[in-house]
């Protein structure tokens, strides 16, 4: 069953009534829906690529966030090969909400790391929803400094809403983890390369997208903080989060005219959520692209074009 979007109503009655002719027509074979069927169809599809053409800051958050959209593991199980993945800290436990490990992207070996936030209430209760504690940071750690030793490239899928802010989080030393995390980021001398496939939370998300190229697919968010809760400090009042969306220039056409991502993934008409399959062959093909730009370059030239991303960070503005 298809999970819509609230400003997706519209095709979802659409949907809805090409759906019933064509239950209709198997219960009752007498019955000529065919044509009437394909006809909405026809209209959906015009709908669904008038939505979105130009989807607001704030429809762009619910797509990001959508339910059905692939998450990390999809991405690892349809594009690597022979991945093993590695578990726990070596200090404190194992966390869910990130997973990692080697393995092969077109036979090229890599290390990959990502936030999971699951696909069923059982599962996104496992991962957290993918909001890290202290030692999935603290694995994408241990992670890096194998990538960095056996001189493989880093791969790193960002879709968190933020690092966890419980009690336990912050004892074990949350915001210290976080800054270890982007340090290791800035210090390892191996490519990395990071894709925001859904939402890109604040800390949570840097910790891991501190790297030599930033790509975002078409309908992800990142920023600072979530809409909802810029709203409530700035206006006291969540309600405001459609302002705050706007506000904080969160989605990827914003930010690579500031100069914070390098690329942005087109995602089909109807988003990743509608079409997978076709969402994780074209980060794929990203991928594959953005490491073969750095092939050749050493470990000296890798941090410092690294850093002085970074650095130069803020330069350009958006046009007037």
């Amino acid at each position: 069953m298809t999970n819509y979007l609230e400003f997706e109503k519209p095709l979802a009655e659409i949907e809805g009534k090409a759906e019933e002719l064509r239950a209709m027509s198997r219960s009752n074979e007498e019955m000529k829906v065919t044509d009437e069927a394909e006809a909405l169809d026809r209209k959906a599809t015009e709908l669904m690529k008038t939505l979105y053409s130009d989807l607001t800051p704030w429809r762009k958050c619910q797509v990001a966030r959508h339910p059905e959209r692939p998450h990390c593991k999809d991405y690892i199980e349809a594009l690597f090969t022979e991945y093993t993945p590695l578990a726990g800290d070596r200090n404190f436990a194992d966390d869910h909400a990130v997973m990692g490990g080697m393995a092969r992207l077109n036979d090229r070996p890599v290390v990959v790391i990502g936030h999971e936030k699951g696909h069923d209430t059982k599962t996104r209760i496992e991962r957290n929803f993918g909001m890290a504690r202290p030692e999935g940071y603290r694995k994408a750690i241990r992670l890096m400094d194998l990538a960095d030793r056996f001189n493989l490239p880093v791969i790193t899928l960002v879709d968190t809403p933020g690092a966890y802010p419980g009690k336990g989080a912050e004892e074990r030393g949350q915001s210290e983890a976080i800054a270890r995390s982007t340090e290791k980021c800035l210090q390892i001398g191996v490519p990395l390369v990071s894709v925001v496939i859904g939402e890109g939370g604040s800390g949570g998300a840097v910790a891991f997208a501190t790297a030599n190229k930033v790509a975002m697919l078409e309908h992800s968010i990142y920023s600072v903080i979530s809409p909802e809760g810029c709203a409530s400090i700035l206006w006291k009042d969540a309600e405001k989060m459609r302002e705050a969306a706007e506000a904080l220039r969160l989605t990827a056409q914003d930010l690579k005219k500031l100069g914070v991502i390098d690329r942005i993934i087109p995602e089909p008409i109807g988003g990743a959520q509608r079409h997978r399959a076709e969402s994780i062959a074209r980060v794929g093909a990203v991928l594959e692209e953005l490491l073969s730009d750095m092939d050749g370059l050493d470990r000296a030239a890798l941090i410092r074009d690294r850093r002085q991303k970074f650095l130069t960070m803020g330069s350009k503005g958006l046009a007037a």
